[in-house]
Parts: C-alpha cells; structure tokens; sequence
C-alpha cells in the first residue's frame, strides 16, 4: 500500500504540474491585456511598462511559468492584479462556502441518483423504469442557470419558502445545492441503473435469491455493494468538479465560493487568480481520485486481494 501511494502521490504532482502548464499558456495567448484591464486604458505607456516589470509580465512566457511553479511549491499562488491580495488568501477565504456547497450537493445528487438508478434497475423495461431515464436524461440536458432560475421562481418568488439568495443559513444552502444535485444526479442515475443491471445478471445473486434473501436484501446489499465502484469514482471526480465548475450556480444564487470568484477574475482578466483557482480545483479531483481509490478495497475486496 505504502508503494502503491507513493507511486499515486507521484502522478498526482505531474498531472498538476501539467495543468498549471495548459493553463498557464492558454491564458498567455489571450487578446487581452491585463495591464491594461487593471489601469482601465487610462495610464501612460511609462506607467503600463512599470506595472508590466512589476508583475513579471515583461519576462518571457517560459520564466513567467517557472517563477510561478517556483513560488507555487513553496505554497504561493501569486498576487491577484485587481484585488492587489494574494491569491491563497482569497481563495481560503471563499473555500468554506464551496465545500459547504459541494458537500451538500454531493448528499442531493447521490439521494436522488441512487434512489432513481435502483428503482429504474429492479423495474427494467416497465413504465417507471422508461419514466426515470427520461427524467434522468432531462436533468442532464437543462442548462444549471436555466435550473436554478427555473427553482428560484417556484421556490423563492411563487411560494416564498426559500430566500432568493444569499449565504450563512440551511434555507440559503438547499437551492443551489438542489440545483447541483439534480443535474448530478441524472448522470448518477443512469450509472447506477447500468452497473445495477450487469450485477444483478451474476450467479451469486441468482444464489442469494435461491437462499431467500428477500428483493430489498437483493439489491441493497448484494447488488448495490459491487455495483458502487464506478459510482465512487465519480464521486472523486465531483469533489474537484463543484470546487470550480459551479461557476454558474454561485453567480445565480449570489453563493460567496470559488466559482463567483472564479467568474469574477474571468471578467477582469486576473490570471493569477483563475490559474490559483484551476489548481486549487485540479488538487482536489487528484485528491478526489486518490480517495476513491483507497476506499475500493474496502467496498469490493477482490481489488484488495489482487
């Protein structure tokens, strides 16, 4: 185990080094001008020079990089142009509101994915099994902004059971993490119901059901336990998705995370923000991935065996 970490822990760095790389360079053969963003194109050509040697934006694009990598393994993500604060700063700042939401996102999507993909399973080919996967399908299709509107109109203006936005209560969390969670949990809803379907076709369950175990014993726990794999590997991959991909969401429902700073930095042209950000978000999808692995062997023991 202690090998097979290392080796992990090892990738995990040159994926990270590799986006911060991509990155770095697609944000560096933009049009824009972040100087220029920064002095609203009122400052003298002087003036622009000394901000440029200022932020090293003088320097070739390869010195730029290592100067980044260099203080980024000594845990500096740089100095925001705009905000004129460090980057890590901010994002630690912003970071309790989007691990309160993804948290709460990832309970809504699994609820709601796993509950639909087992029903859609034990029903195959029946009208709740067609009527799930449409549904799925639906929620996988609708844009988030269109979502969160659509549930701030009925839940927030038509009924006034929840604010319109906002942070720091339970109401203030359960639209935008609804939001999240439906789309997710359409996408977890047809995983489910796939593995579902290939386990329940084995021997052993053939077995269990000639032994008497019962269809809720069936499918809660000899099906859904080998049929979870696939389901915590995506899990991994939410975890770093909802550090930035819920961009939209924050904006809609004015939730203070790394996504509305993320959008903010978009429109100003902070590059060290959006590069601290995507880092940030690519560390936690490795760390995602590197928990879902140690935790397989524990769910499915034929993984621990081989």
């Amino acid at each position: 185990m202690g090998r097979y970490l290392a080796r992990r822990l090892g990738q995990s760095l040159f994926i990270l080094i590799g986006i911060t790389l991509v990155t770095y360079v697609l944000l560096y053969l933009l049009p824009a001008d972040p100087v220029r963003q920064f002095t609203r194109g009122n400052a003298s050509p002087e003036i622009v020079e000394a901000i440029r040697r200022q932020f090293g934006l003088d320097l070739p694009l390869w010195q730029q990089y290592l100067r980044y990598l260099g203080n980024l393994l000594q845990g500096d993500l740089g100095r925001s142009y705009i905000q004129k604060t460090e980057v890590a700063t901010l994002i630690l700042a912003r970071l309790p509101a989007t691990l309160q939401l993804m948290a709460a996102a990832i309970v809504v999507e699994l609820a709601i994915g796993l509950t639909a993909g087992i029903l859609a399973a034990a029903h195959r080919g029946r009208p709740l099994d067609r009527a799930l996967m449409v549904a799925s399908f639906t929620a996988v299709s609708a844009p988030q902004f269109v979502v969160g509107i659509l549930l701030l109109y009925l839940f927030a203006v038509r009924l006034a059971w929840l604010p319109l936005g906002g942070y720091g209560t339970l109401a203030h969390l359960v639209l935008p993490a609804l939001t999240l969670g439906l789309l997710g949990g359409g996408w977890y809803a047809r995983m489910t119901r796939s593995a579902m379907i290939d386990v329940l076709r084995q021997d052993y369950i053939v077995t269990a059901r000639a032994k008497g175990a019962g269809p809720g014993r069936v499918l809660l726990v000899h099906a859904l336990r080998n049929a979870a794999l696939p389901i915590i590997a995506m899990v991994g991959l939410d975890i770093g998705v909802f550090m930035s991909g819920a961009v939209v969401v924050e904006s809609v429902f004015g939730w203070p995370g790394i996504g509305q700073l993320t959008w903010q930095a978009i429109q100003t042209v902070d590059i060290p923000i959006i590069v601290g950000v995507t880092t940030v978000a690519a560390g936690f999808i490795v760390l995602g991935n590197l928990l879902a692995d140690l935790i397989a062997p524990f769910v499915d023991p034929r993984i621990k065996r081989r």
